[in-house]
């Protein structure tokens, strides 16, 4: 293992001052008279509570970094993840425009994290299932949905495949795309996601469940859940968790990663506005996984804002300039055409009704019972004699 990283003693009750000559033990030998704990080694320790970076706010890769450690992407890959972190980028500007203007009610701001989300789900398998959090859009773009369904479902209308059932910027998505439905509640796909690693396990299948939550999930119940029974049974998941900085958590440890260490598993800390470092870092626990090596924790730092270096969709795009993969104007023409793209989706969805009634009623039961039925047609006369429409 290397040189382990002891934690600070703790004295028992009883001895007296000195140095302690208990033995070091590794956690769960059950010795509980012993002072010293060894739980992870010295690079464990500091992969947990470092952090990973490899593009500079320019786009230049660090000269200390690892070159042969970070994925090789085609050229046409590289501007295709671009233009997905515009397309994101666009639609959370549209999205909030609608909350100002009453619209819609809410959305949880999703500026910033573009390489975090975009970055990791380049790296994975399209057989790979990803359970996302309130802010991951991008996850959706990134395999393929059309905008426009996003944008259908912000307003919850007609043409929403969650028939307006769900808050907006938590999509369902069609199940071929293996994304489960966006959580709108802190922490519940996390288990959700330790639930599909263990089916692929059981399986013996190469899937890897990739969960997305926020820095706010980590104080609730469902963490612990999906982090621990990940843990004790070795599940090929990874939970990339997005640390803006902004939420108001209870923890107390030093970094959110080292509470991996903590779970037997495997915590990475990354500069979360690097896309080279999110998709090489997640690309690792992906490997690791599939080896049978157990889960990831992965904490991907945002920076607040997106001016003084800190946009993430910038440094990339500075970076494929400088490898030639896509110049000045190309990108501002792909900035243009993202968001012409997503302010069509909303013109065209705004005149959209919403769902017929009897979607209010329908994908809960396998049939409906004629409790339901009989206040759903209630519902239609006490509508017929409505004035309003």
């Amino acid at each position: 293992m290397g040189a382990p990283k002891s934690i600070p003693p703790s004295r028992p009750a009883g001895l007296s001052g000195g140095k302690s000559t208990l033995p070091l033990v590794r956690a769960g030998m059950g010795a509980p008279e012993v002072a010293e704990i060894e739980a992870w080694t010295d690079e464990d320790y500091r992969r947990a509570t470092g952090l990973f970076t490899v593009l500079s706010a320019k786009g230049q890769i660090d000269r200390q970094a690892d070159r042969t450690s970070l994925p090789a992407f085609e050229p046409p890959v590289l501007r295709e993840a671009y233009l997905t972190m515009l397309r994101a980028r666009a639609l959370d500007a549209a999205a909030r425009e609608l909350v100002s203007a009453e619209w819609i009610g809410s959305y949880a701001e999703t500026r910033g994290t573009e390489a975090a989300v975009v970055g990791a789900m380049a790296v994975l398998s399209p057989e790979d299932v990803v359970a996302p959090g309130r802010r991951a859009a991008g996850a959706a773009i990134a395999r393929g949905y059309p905008v426009a369904g996003l944008v259908a479902q912000l307003f919850g209308n007609a043409h929403d495949l969650s028939r307006g059932r769900r808050l907006p910027g938590c999509p369902a998505v069609p199940r071929a795309l293996n994304i489960l439905p966006a959580s709108d509640h802190a922490g519940t796909q996390l288990p959700h996601a330790a639930g599909v690693a263990w089916a692929a396990k059981m399986q013996k299948k190469s899937t890897v469940a990739l969960a997305i939550l926020e820095a706010l999930e980590i104080d609730a119940e469902d963490f612990h859940t999906g982090v621990n029974f990940a843990g004790v049974f070795r599940l090929p998941v990874i939970f990339l968790c997005i640390n803006d900085g902004k939420s108001k958590s209870l923890m107390t440890s030093e970094t959110i990663a080292v509470r991996a260490l903590a779970y037997g598993i495997a915590g990475v800390r990354v500069d979360g506005g690097d896309f080279l470092a999110v998709a090489a870092s997640v690309r690792a626990a992906a490997e690791r996984a599939r080896r049978g090596e157990g889960a990831t924790l992965i904490e991907a730092v945002v920076q607040p804002g997106v001016e003084d270096g800190a946009d993430p969709i910038a440094r990339f795009g500075g970076w494929l300039a400088g490898e030639k993969v896509l110049d000045a104007a190309a990108a501002e023409a792909m900035r243009v055409a993202a968001e012409a793209e997503i302010r069509a989706a909303v013109t065209a969805e705004q005149l959209i009704g919403p769902p017929p009634a009897r979607a209010i009623i329908e994908q809960v039961l396998a049939r409906p019972p004629a409790a339901l039925e009989d206040q759903l047609a209630e519902l239609g006369r006490a509508r017929g004699k409505s004035p309003r429409p």
